[in-house]
């Protein structure tokens, strides 16, 4: 019987890449495809859900871990790191908003360079002296 050689699982944005990339398979298949999994000494090959899961979720940057940070509440810490979604669209989390004081309506300018994306925010008294 030929063995099968071990690779390495699948970690961060490769991991993510891989699961979209395999979208109709089941999470048993996945979790294989992307090395999470163990063969027995009897050659059965057992896969390992908690880890892959627990790999997903680090690779997507969420903290399930709350930390309590100084007035007595959990949360999330901003990663600094955003994806595209599957619809193409960035969305930027209100962790980031909050922390620069942002409210519903305020607007920006979108500049795009050769590998980003700047966004200047556009005050409301900018506009009353063009007009």
């Amino acid at each position: 019987m030929a063995k099968k050689k071990k690779v390495d699982p699948l970690e961060g944005e490769a991991l993510v890449d891989k699961v979209k990339e395999l979208g109709n398979l089941s999470k048993e298949e996945k979790a294989r495809a992307c090395g999470y999994y163990t063969v027995t000494k009897n050659g059965v090959e057992r896969v390992n859900m908690m880890k892959f899961l627990n790999a997903l979720i680090d690779a997507e940057g969420i903290e399930l871990d709350s930390k309590v940070n100084g007035n007595g509440r959990g949360g999330r810490s901003a990663s600094y790191r955003i994806s595209v979604q599957s619809n193409g669209n960035l969305l930027i989390g209100s962790a980031y908003t909050k922390q620069m004081g942002l409210h519903p309506g305020d607007e920006f300018e979108i500049t795009l360079g050769r590998k980003h994306i700047h966004l200047k925010q556009i005050d409301s008294g900018d506009e009353a002296e063009e007009g």
